[in-house]
């Protein structure tokens, strides 16, 4: 599977809340203003991986993930604020719940089979402590992700929309 799979380089691993596509740089402080309530209304929370699989499934997977167990709800609860903060400016709200996951690799033309997965007894946890706004540019070699925003997420916060 190594030759047909390309892995993500670990220092591009992320959390995808709303992938927004192309944006021009007028709308690009529209969104950055939308999403600048976000941070003070949730507090850093822990979150830890909780195994492994593939989209669409494991028998044609075209993406390899790292699933979200602890923290999996103030995720969801992050990127549907993110979703309601976006709608008034038009972007319209995805058709499919949000799945928290880390991307570990993509297929390399057609889908893939995988084999079982067997996830080990202890998965890493790191601690959520902001948003970011987030520019990807394709290249060569993969995607080159740059912070163009950051949200830090508020001690006082309370881990959801008023």
């Amino acid at each position: 599977m190594a030759g047909e799979v390309r892995w993500v380089r670990p220092e591009n691993l992320h959390l995808t809340l709303r992938f927004l596509g192309e944006i021009s740089d007028d709308d690009l402080s529209l969104v950055s203003g939308a999403l600048e309530p976000l941070g003070p209304r949730y507090a850093p929370f822990e979150a830890r991986l909780s195994g492994f699989g593939a989209f669409p499934s494991p028998k044609r997977a075209r993406i390899v993930w790292a699933g979200i167990g602890e923290g999996s709800e103030p995720l969801r609860s992050l990127a549907t604020d993110v979703e309601a903060s976006l709608e008034p400016l038009g972007f319209v709200r995805e058709g499919r719940e949000y799945t928290p996951h880390l991307t570990l690799g993509r297929a390399r033309g057609r889908p893939v089979r995988l084999g079982a997965v067997e996830s080990p007894s202890a998965l890493p946890g790191f601690t959520v402590t902001g948003v970011e706004l987030v520019e990807s540019t394709l290249g060569a070699a993969g995607a080159t992700y740059s912070t163009l925003a950051t949200y830090p997420l508020s001690e006082n916060g309370d881990q959801g929309p008023d």
